[in-house]
């Protein structure tokens, strides 16, 4: 793990100009997951576990990459920029060839970057690689870009460079995050408010899996497919809705005989997902904790018998937390196949829970698990005196 003056210090013993330095911020969602890709709601937060990132303007059209955590370097001309087996550069790739698109000219970049994100972990990484990339060129190059627009400039990376069809959530959340919020997202409209993430007596603890298991690459997109193959069918009927976000349980129901049984369910979580996004905002307004804690085991129950993004080391871990004496809540957070399940936890009960999930976690796969306390912090921003 890699703190700020560590890049700074990488940077320095690299290169010459002296750089801008960025911090870009991890998200945990605490419900609403798969829904952003089908326009619905969700419920992140920026959280305190971030990718720094040092970089300049070098005066060539040379772009010098060092990722500082994992020791990778990697070089390229701007005419030569395309995909290739270095995700974490293709992301990076990815963010310039937007800024190209909107028609910014631009001049060779060094940059190093790493911090304390987990990779694989859930927090989406990727989404704060991107996002903090894109907020130093925009600042490099002095450029007219509002926070929302670069949030769809590095989805729309994502898209089309490094080829994952990813909602806009990610991206949103880690640009624009605020201390102490949650932020309930319309990822249709992009309309959003703040929702004070007052716990009380509770907290949010992550448990890494430390699994990341090949499937998730694959069944993603097969996911965003199945998505819409359902509203195809049902805009045969009701020709007014666009996505998930405008179907109902009655109309799957009504329906369910046209729908492949992995469409039927596929469909039938995100609706439900959606409601149990409405309630939980209610439940946080109001001081329902007990109830948000439920839900956030339905919505656990429905990703892995419904949405089938499980896998058997998060459902133990989800398990062995529902029924922990003063464990609220679990669920599976991320895309799926693995990473971090994000838990519910009286503070009293936290340091017991964590020493006893750790280690029957161990007996049970002969793993280590990993265990993170991440608190909402404003988004991903420029480091002004760093």
């Amino acid at each position: 793990m890699l703190s700020l003056a560590d890049i700074k210090g990488l940077y320095e013993s690299r290169f010459d100009n002296p750089p801008i330095l960025v911090r870009a911020c991890g998200r945990i969602n605490i419900i609403g997951e798969h829904t952003d890709y089908n326009e619905g709601f969700v419920l992140p937060a920026a959280v305190d576990k971030y990718i720094f990132f040092a970089l300049a303007e070098n005066g060539t059209s040379e772009f010098h990459f060092y990722a500082a955590n994992i020791k990778d370097s990697f070089n390229f001309h701007l005419r030569d920029m395309a995909p290739g087996e270095k995700v974490w550069a293709n992301h990076l790739m990815g963010v310039l060839q937007q800024f190209q698109k909107d028609g910014v000219a631009l001049e060779g970049i060094d940059c190093v970057f790493g911090g304390n994100l987990p990779i694989g972990s859930g927090m989406s990484s990727s989404a704060a690689l991107e996002c903090g990339f894109a907020l130093g060129v925009s600042n490099l190059f002095n450029l007219d870009y509002s926070r929302k627009d670069l949030a769809l400039l590095a989805q729309r990376a994502s898209h089309e460079f490094v080829g994952v069809p990813c909602g806009i959530m990610d991206q949103f959340a880690s640009l624009m995050g605020r201390d102490g919020q949650a932020i309930r997202l319309d990822c249709r409209s992009l309309n959003h408010e703040y929702i004070p993430l007052d716990l009380e007596d509770c907290e949010l603890v992550l448990v890494n899996s430390r699994v990341s298991h090949d499937l998730g690459a694959s069944e993603y997109p097969r996911r965003v497919a199945e998505c819409k193959a359902g509203v195809a069918i049902l805009q045969q009927h009701y020709p007014a809705i666009s996505s998930l976000r405008d179907v109902t349980l009655d109309m799957l129901k009504l329906h369910r005989a046209e729908l492949e049984d992995s469409v039927y369910r596929r469909c039938i979580y995100v609706v439900k997902e959606n409601a149990r996004l409405q309630e939980a905002c209610r439940c946080l307004w109001n001081g329902g904790l007990e109830r948000l804690g439920t839900l956030l085991l339905a919505t656990h129950e429905g990703l892995r018998d419904e949405y089938e993004v499980s896998c058997p080391e998060i459902d133990y871990l989800v398990e062995f937390a529902s029924e922990y004496p003063g464990v609220l809540g679990a669920r599976m957070m991320g895309g799926g196949f693995g990473g971090c399940t994000l838990n519910l936890i009286r503070k009293e009960a936290k340091e017991k829970f964590l020493k006893d999930i750790s280690k029957a976690y161990f007996q049970q796969f002969g793993l280590q698990s990993e265990y993170y306390f991440v608190r909402p912090v404003d988004g991903t921003d420029v480091v002004r005196g760093g």
